[in-house]
């Protein structure tokens, strides 16, 4: 896993955080927060998987995700996914 590919992820998907949920902007979003902690219903998550997915070029099977309990665990199926895992 490269580190720098891991954080460009992380980053994306933070932006995507902040974009969707305006009410957190500023606040630092950690790998164990939960979206939902941070006020996501499920339309809100929807969203931000979506958008990091399209920046990614990335076509996921949302089953695939369904698992994913936190932003480091949505961090890490992305990265995966961008690396044929």
């Amino acid at each position: 896993m490269t580190a720098q590919r891991h954080a460009e992820i992380f980053a994306l998907v933070q932006n995507n955080i902040y974009e969707v949920l305006p009410d957190v902007e500023g606040r630092e979003i950690k790998p164990g927060d939960r979206l939902t902690d941070l006020g996501a219903n499920s339309v809100d998550r929807a969203e931000i998987v979506m958008l990091a997915m399209e920046a990614l070029s990335l076509h996921i099977q949302r089953v695939e995700l369904s698992g994913v309990k936190n932003v480091g665990e949505l961090v890490d199926a992305l990265y995966a996914k961008s690396h044929g895992q």
